[in-house]
């Protein structure tokens, strides 16, 4: 007998179709029917934050500082030092007192000192206050400090949340001062810009964020160039190697296309007068560039001059189109020409000294009395002519490492790394110890200095101190 085999089919599979298709068409009526979106807001990477956050903290901390009064009074003292190399970035002095040429057996008067975080930020002097940026490790703020070149009491300081590990030490720049503004940027490329008297906050800018720079190994070392009414900065971003803002608002002016992707190093922009033009130098990651200050085009750049490990001179600007450029880690010098050819500006190597002959690791060199005074990598002084021919060598008579120097009238006060400072005379042909002392009783004693008023400020990682060295 035939076996007869019966299926029956479930209900629910068949109901699956039916089903998927209806609910099909109501999402389908849900989209066309649903109520307008007023607006859409645009997920801006960086943005996404926790519960309770502080975004503007998170994105710029400068701008939710806080500022601090004192007790301090400025000193009433003629002369400025009011930034970087001082008044022009030369590294020389302009208009001191009259200055001790000989020291006794104890060395210049300490008038004051002041204890600091560690560092390298050097001071900056302007109208009898002394403006330092610092950092407060207790507290894990970043400070810029305005002090009496009198005795050094503070007058404000302003300060915000900043995360900030040991790394060779913290800050490393030095404020630029006017008659209304100070200008400085922390160890993470926070730029915030200050009342020169009251300290209030006038802007604050992090180029990291709002311009993609990457903040060097060794943290930030650029000192911001003031220039008239505008701020120069080189944030070495995807594309913005420089930018030009506004000094009173911080709103851009300007800004550098970075065709070849340099970054930010620890050198600082150096201006220059060439062919008629305001010209901007900056050393990047990967070369050199001449920026015009007009409109922020690059008038030229080279690779011909490029520091492996990191680039920390400055160029210098030499007379008839000249710019000297040194460096450590074996990168020696290199001396440029710069010339007009059809309307553009060209420059081209004139000559190279190898690392032994000179190369500044840490201290741009200062043109004075037309000579090259400068720092080699063995920490000897040297004085080069503008042809690179070494003039005199302190050799074994005078051990600088990387120490800093200015210059002020006929004379040069060289510090070594152990803070034992040295009077020298700045000779054209021959090296002149006048006097030596120790001054500073820490390591480290790299910061810049700054001298106005006969008092010279100097410090080692820890410790800054203002020494009396005018003539009695």
């Amino acid at each position: 007998m035939p076996v007869v085999v019966v299926r029956v089919t479930p209900l629910l599979p068949r109901l699956i179709p039916a089903l998927a298709a209806g609910g099909g068409a109501i999402v389908l009526l849900l989209w066309l029917y649903r109520p307008p979106l007023d607006a859409l807001e645009r997920r801006i990477p960086g943005t996404d934050h926790p519960p309770g956050a502080d975004v503007t903290a998170i994105l710029n901390p400068v701008l939710v500082g806080s500022r601090v009064a004192g007790d301090g009074q400025p000193a009433t003292l003629p002369g400025n030092w009011a930034g970087f190399r001082g008044q022009d970035r030369s590294g020389i002095g302009l208009g001191p007192p009259n200055l001790a040429r000989s020291w006794d057996a104890s060395g210049p008067r300490e008038l004051w000192s002041v204890n600091l975080g560690e560092g390298y930020g050097g001071a900056a002097v302007f109208k009898g206050r002394v403006y330092l940026l610092d950092y407060d490790q207790a507290n894990r703020r970043s400070a810029l400090r305005c002090l009496s070149l009198t005795d050094g009491r503070e007058i404000w300081r302003y300060a915000y949340a900043l995360s900030v590990k040991r790394n060779h030490g913290m800050s490393r720049t030095v404020p630029t001062v006017t008659e209304r503004f100070v200008v400085a940027m922390d160890p993470k490329c926070n730029v915030v810009c200050l009342d020169t008297e009251s300290g209030e906050l006038r802007w604050g800018l992090n180029l990291v964020r709002e311009f993609g720079a990457t903040i060097p190994p060794w943290y930030a070392g650029q000192c911001p160039l003031v220039d008239g009414e505008s701020v120069i900065l080189a944030p070495g971003g995807n594309d913005a190697l420089m930018i030009a803002v506004e000094l009173a608002t911080g709103k851009p002016r300007w800004k550098t296309p970075n065709p070849r992707a340099w970054k930010m190093t620890h050198s600082s922009i150096m201006p220059m007068d060439f062919a008629g033009q305001r010209i901007y130098l900056y050393c990047g990651s990967g070369g050199v560039a001449a920026v015009s200050a007009q409109d922020g085009r690059i008038l030229w750049d080279t690779t011909d001059w490029k520091i492996s490990i990191a680039t920390v001179p400055s160029p210098l600007v030499l007379p008839d189109g000249k710019i000297f450029l040194s460096g450590g880690y074996n990168a020696g010098s290199l001396m440029l020409q710069l010339a007009e050819d059809g309307g553009r500006i060209v420059s081209r190597p004139l000559f190279r000294l190898p690392p032994e002959v000179f190369g500044a690791t840490q201290h741009s060199p200062v043109f004075h009395h037309d000579r090259i005074f400068g720092i080699r990598a063995s920490g000897h002084f040297v004085c080069l002519d503008l042809n690179g021919k070494v003039i005199w060598s302190s050799g074994s008579a005078g051990q600088f490492g990387l120490g800093p120097f200015l210059v002020v009238g006929d004379l040069i006060y060289a510090m070594n790394d152990s803070g034992n400072l040295t009077l020298l005379e700045a000779s054209a042909e021959k090296f002149t110890p006048l006097a030596k002392a120790q001054v500073l009783k820490g390591r480290e004693s790299w910061a810049p200095m700054a001298l106005a008023g006969g008092r010279l400020l100097a410090r080692d990682l820890t410790r800054m101190v203002c020494l009396d060295v005018a003539a009695k």
